[in-house]
């Protein structure tokens, strides 16, 4: 038989510890978090919200682009299922690079199946060939994308202009 003996220190302690972890728990369900639907942005001192839920279809994405000031040819040029990578090679690690400069991350979603939509930019100044946007959905929200340029020398940056 084992006989067990707890001194009141031990119990204070054992009680700190319950209400602490108690604490944090109803911390963490209670208090809103920050999440990524709308990411505020800083241009010129002026702060900016693009909004990056609600996106279902294809209309929502041209929408979406349109917060940042992008026209495109009103219909998609392709909508594809493509899945995120459950290990990122360097070409995906440096695309996911430009995502984190935008306050997006790929990361999260590894393994996750999303919806890329690709659509033609007409009014990206500066540059005379062709422009895509290239936009990833999961869940009716934006994840990431980018624009790009179609040369195999050209660009490739976040939304904001």
């Amino acid at each position: 038989m084992f006989i067990y003996s707890l001194k009141a220190r031990t119990l204070k302690l054992f009680g700190v510890i319950c209400l602490s972890l108690a604490l944090i728990i109803t911390l963490v369900a209670f208090i809103p978090t920050l999440a990524d639907d709308s990411i505020a942005a800083s241009t010129s001192g002026e702060s900016v919200d693009y909004s990056y839920d609600k996106v279902k279809n294809a209309s929502d994405v041209v929408n979406f682009l349109s917060q940042f000031g992008w026209t495109v040819n009103g219909s998609v040029i392709e909508s594809e299922e493509v899945t995120i990578p459950a290990e990122f090679d360097k070409v995906f690690a440096g695309y996911n690079e430009i995502q984190k400069e935008q306050g997006l991350d790929l990361s999260k979603y590894k393994k996750k199946k999303v919806m890329r939509y690709t659509l033609e930019v007409t009014n990206y100044e500066g540059y005379e060939g062709r422009v895509f946007a290239n936009v990833l959905v999961y869940r009716n929200k934006v994840i990431g994308g980018d624009i790009c340029s179609a040369d195999v020398s050209g660009f490739v940056h976040g939304f904001e202009k």
